[in-house]
């Protein structure tokens, strides 16, 4: 980037940069030519002045709010690298005060929009930022039913050109290719950034993964367990009851009842302690309703050869099971997974899966374009890349145990956790949700130490976490790199992070 001149106030020990001279006007990018790509806005937004789109859809994680935004300028801008492609992205670039990164932010669900929310928050902090809607409008797997170019988009082609692109125009505006560049994902965003580090481990030197998409059919097995038979469904007015129950048989598991479980997989909790001795009622589950309770607890297996197919749900996480178990149909996420790209019928009923046969389709290479579940990720570590997992242990969405298995492949597919520890940490937050809330810390820096770790050589030993009640931080607690817990020392506070070790 061009270098600004500096102007200092007489008398007073301040100096400041004058306008920055960058290499191109906002405006001027609107004739920015790159190949299959056309800009189709480039403006720029005064501070606190931006303002969602009046049409389509708009979703993301990060603050809602965007009075604070500094001044950008915004890029917007259609890839088609197909016949069939239509994929939006915009790029957002300070105009004051930019670090000289870019961060680009991923996706949930579907996608189907831009994550302005989650731009909003980079930008605030300096980058350049970029998103993307993965090439259709709509949260929803509609769009893959006979367009296998638009599945492959929205899989991994969309965020690799997406990232192209925003490179290019951030060296256009600054004069400067981006000194370092991060990826900040979760859930399909964490699925994005696994995809980005096994498929161009090039595009990014850090990359943020949080509890990521890479494979689950869990919800297909939760609903056939829970909702199926009638008698099998579980009402969310139950849901305290087994949550009570598994903190009970649970909770103390570490020395320490703070209403968190630390490690559920060390947690032997059976249901079968709930089982009405009378007349049902919200206390107690049936005999049926203890069955279907065991099996959201145990992980999907092939009746035929008793293959172990998908992660489980872990005790503490039953308060949000309604997520998967509320019916009447599975999570929309996976029923659109399996209705329109895996059977390629819309009028699919999840009723008839075969936990045999039908996942053995589902595993056939042209339905495998939106897993990330290779483990080696060499090339990407071997230019200094560094992954940074995290993931709630209560999230219902996506199991944690999920993410723990991807986690241990890539570990030994390294040569163990001495070669690996200073490339690739995993963190997991007890009490936590799908990418956030929950009743234990969820609130936690992600992006400044992994900075730290790709800039300075200084791998994270452990993220302070926070958990807020009406606004008031209320706990504090470290989060650990796996297998490590956070353990109590044994004096002060139990909300106080003080108090704690990784062990």
């Amino acid at each position: 980037m061009k270098m600004p001149t500096i102007v200092c106030l007489a008398g007073v020990l301040l100096c400041r940069p004058a306008t920055p001279a960058f290499a191109a006007s906002c405006e001027s990018l609107a004739a920015f030519a790159l190949k299959d790509t056309a800009v189709t806005a480039a403006q720029v937004v005064p501070a606190g002045r931006f303002s969602l789109p009046a049409e389509g859809p708009t979703a993301g994680r990060g603050s809602s709010s965007y009075a604070s935004l500094p001044e950008f300028c915004r890029v917007s801008a259609t890839l088609r690298p197909t016949s069939d492609s239509d994929i939006k992205i915009e790029v957002w670039l300070p105009t004051n005060g930019w670090n000289g990164k870019f961060q680009a932010v991923g996706n949930g669900g579907w996608a189907g929009v831009i994550s302005y929310p989650a731009m909003a928050d980079a930008v605030r902090a300096g980058y350049a930022s970029a998103s993307t809607d993965t090439g259709h409008v709509g949260g929803r797997g509609t769009f893959a039913l006979g367009h296998p170019e638009k599945l492959i988009d929205f899989a991994w082609r969309s965020e690799h050109e997406m990232t192209v692109t925003a490179k290019a125009v951030i060296r256009a505006f600054y004069g400067n290719a981006p000194t370092r560049s991060y990826w900040n994902g979760c859930s399909t965003g964490g699925r994005q950034g696994l995809k980005e580090a096994q498929m161009f481990p090039e595009d990014y030197d850090g990359i943020i993964a949080g509890a990521p998409a890479n494979r689950t059919g869990m919800p297909l097995w939760i609903a056939h367990a829970v909702l199926k038979d009638p008698a099998s469904y579980i009402p969310p007015s139950k849901y305290p009851a087994i949550h009570r129950a598994a903190l009970a048989a649970c909770d103390a598991s570490d020395g320490l009842e703070d209403g968190l479980i630390v490690d559920p997989t060390t947690c032997a909790f059976d249901p079968q302690v709930l089982l009405c001795a009378g007349a049902d009622g919200p206390a107690c589950l049936t005999a049926p309703q203890v069955a279907a309770a065991k099996k959201v607890y145990s992980p999907a297996v092939n009746p035929r050869t008793g293959q172990e197919l998908f992660a489980s749900l872990v005790p503490g996480t039953e308060l949000n099971w309604g997520v998967q178990a509320q019916g009447p149909d599975p999570s929309a996420n996976m029923y659109d997974h399996y209705r329109y790209v895996v059977f390629k019928d819309a009028n699919w009923d999840w009723k008839t899966f075969d936990f045999d046969k039908d996942v053995v389709r589902g595993d056939q290479p042209d339905n495998l374009v939106m897993n990330a579940t290779d483990p080696n990720m060499q090339p990407f570590f071997s230019r200094g890349g560094k992954l940074l997992l995290y993931h709630g242990w209560s999230d219902t969405n996506i199991p944690a145990v999920n993410t723990i298995k991807y986690y241990k492949s890539v570990v030994e597919n390294l040569g163990g956790a001495g070669k690996a520890s200073n490339s690739v940490r995993l963190f997991l937050a007890p009490g936590m949700g799908h990418c956030g809330g929950g009743e234990g810390p969820n609130t936690f820096d992600k992006v400044g130490p992994l900075e730290r770790w790709v800039e300075q050589g200084r791998a994270p030993e452990q993220l302070p976490a926070s958990h807020s009640t009406n606004g008031t931080v209320d706990r504090t607690r470290p989060l650990c790199p796996y297998p490590q817990v956070a353990a109590y020392k044994g004096t002060g506070s139990i909300d106080d992070a003080a108090n704690f070790a990784c062990r």
